[in-house]
């Protein structure tokens, strides 16, 4: 495991032996530190993590990366001169494993240059993850199909950016033989510095879509950015990019890898695809998987027809990685992954779809499929998608469009969602079902007294609405 020693070495180039105890993990958030962990003091435009070094020793921190001068109090380590000598000048604490800060000139930047030498020191094999919609939940899949072989270790939550990743690979140790690593994008360049920490051997790619526009700036930016992944792998036979066949962006990925592409998708074209897909409502999905010669009949517990493109990508990094058939099945069927759509009664019987972490075009789209697939009286409570830049009015109408095809009623929350009222209206829908309200309270107000038992409601919006606190407030007392 990571020792203080590691922790001079990578960032002064020099070792120096010294007796402390292991680094158990790094957080960036006092309170999620653990004994014995690494705690980095990021300064940031809300709040200055150099406030609460109190508070992370307090929790057991026995070492803090800082950047700026910290009260008397705490001993500390200039390491901003490069290579240090421990003699009796050093502090006490080096020498008695005593709570330590080590300043350098930039935390985050001390963070990655420490990730980027302890990944080094692994043999694991990491399995990268990227693209606009799907990226958690293959994640998760494929970290439980790994492990029904491996000890896997994936990155908790959405720690998937150019702190949380860094974060992620410091845990690694001697124990993990694959790691799943989600990759994030806003801008081109970010996934290609996350490769360079990270060292990919397999890539997948589950699509590009319009979410994050307005930072990137197109659909054709997005997609290159999200190439970074495959152009970072190694040549086969060591590297593999996984891509999606049905997605044109990134079946045309496949010309800027050296490593072996493996297609998957719906398209009997690609090497593993799926037919006879079937939605079972909140029972998961059913569909035929093909892989060469081979034919498997699977069910899984994904919501969803579209979910098949993620049993597809943890199947196809099951095979890549050497697993038998039987062990990707038993990953796919017993798979106690968190997902972020969970399904609650609301205190009058309706059943509450909760998809409110997050909204693009694409999973909004995806999620009114699913909503088809369950029986009951189908209310849409839709918020604003967020960051589309130019796609906004687009993507917006494309919503509305389906809305009209899927859903007995519409509610519209926030200013965007105009946009998708009008075009559920223009699809179809009468003026009746569809409602405008400007915010989650609103929406609340006005759902309370509408819903009834055998109402099916999905709940999904970007994070800026707030559109889980409809669900909170809706949602039957335990």
């Amino acid at each position: 495991m990571l020792t203080l020693a590691d922790i001079l070495e990578a960032l002064t180039g020099t070792r120096v032996e010294v007796s402390r105890t292991v680094i158990t993990e790094a957080a960036i958030d006092s309170r999620q530190v653990i004994p014995g962990g690494l705690f980095v003091a990021l300064p940031g435009e809300r709040t200055d993590g150099h406030n609460f070094l109190g508070a992370a020793f307090r929790q057991g921190a026995s070492l803090a990366l800082v950047q700026q001068e910290v009260p008397a109090e705490f001993p500390v380590l200039d390491l901003r001169q490069g290579p240090v000598k421990v003699d009796a000048t050093m502090p006490v604490a080096l020498r008695t494993g005593q709570p330590l800060c080590l300043r350098v000139n930039n935390t985050l930047q001390a963070l990655q240059q420490l990730a980027y030498f302890w990944r080094r020191k692994q043999s694991v094999r990491v399995i990268g993850i990227t693209g606009s919609v799907g990226k958690s939940t293959t994640k998760e899949l494929v970290a439980e199909v790994l492990s029904t072989r491996y000890r896997t270790l994936r990155n908790p939550g959405n720690l998937n950016n150019e702190i949380g990743l860094p974060l992620t690979l410091l845990r690694l140790g001697s124990g993990y033989q694959r790691a799943v690593l989600e990759m994030g994008f806003y801008v081109p360049g970010e996934i290609a510095q996350l490769c360079d920490l990270a060292l990919p051997s397999v890539g997948v790619l589950t699509n590009v879509g319009t979410v994050h526009a307005e930072r990137a700036g197109s659909i054709e930016a997005i997609a290159r950015g999200k190439g970074e992944l495959v152009q970072a792998l190694p040549p086969e036979p060591n590297g593999t990019a996984i891509l999606n066949y049905d997605d044109p962006y990134v079946r045309a990925m496949a010309g800027q890898t050296r490593a072996r592409v493996f297609y998957y998708g719906l398209d009997p074209s690609a090497e593993l695809w799926a037919d006879e897909v079937v939605g079972l409502g909140l029972e998961g999905i059913r569909f035929r998987m093909h892989y060469h010669d081979e034919m498997l009949s699977v069910r899984v517990p994904l919501i969803g027809r579209h979910s098949v493109h993620t049993a597809l990508r943890a199947t196809a990094v099951g095979l890549t990685e050497g697993l038998s058939w039987g062990e990707i099945i038993e990953g796919l069927r017993t798979s106690q992954m968190q997902l972020r759509l969970v399904a609650v009664k609301a205190e009058n019987g309706a059943l509450l779809l909760d998809d409110s972490y997050n909204a693009s075009p694409e999973s909004t789209l995806a999620a009114l499929n699913m909503l088809e697939e369950i029986q009951g009286r189908h209310i849409a409570v839709l918020g604003d998608m967020l960051e589309l830049g130019q796609y906004e009015r687009e993507g917006h109408q494309r919503v509305g469009g389906r809305v009209a095809e899927v859903a007995d009623m519409l509610v519209a929350v926030g200013e965007l969602s105009k946009i998708t009222a009008k075009a559920a209206q223009q699809a179809g829908m009468k003026a009746s079902q569809v409602t405008w309200v400007a915010d989650a309270d609103a929406a609340i107000e006005f759902l309370k007294p509408t819903l009834k038992e055998g109402d099916v409601v999905l709940v999904k919006g970007s994070h800026g609405l707030r559109m889980d606190r409809i669900v909170s407030q809706l949602e039957a007392a335990e």
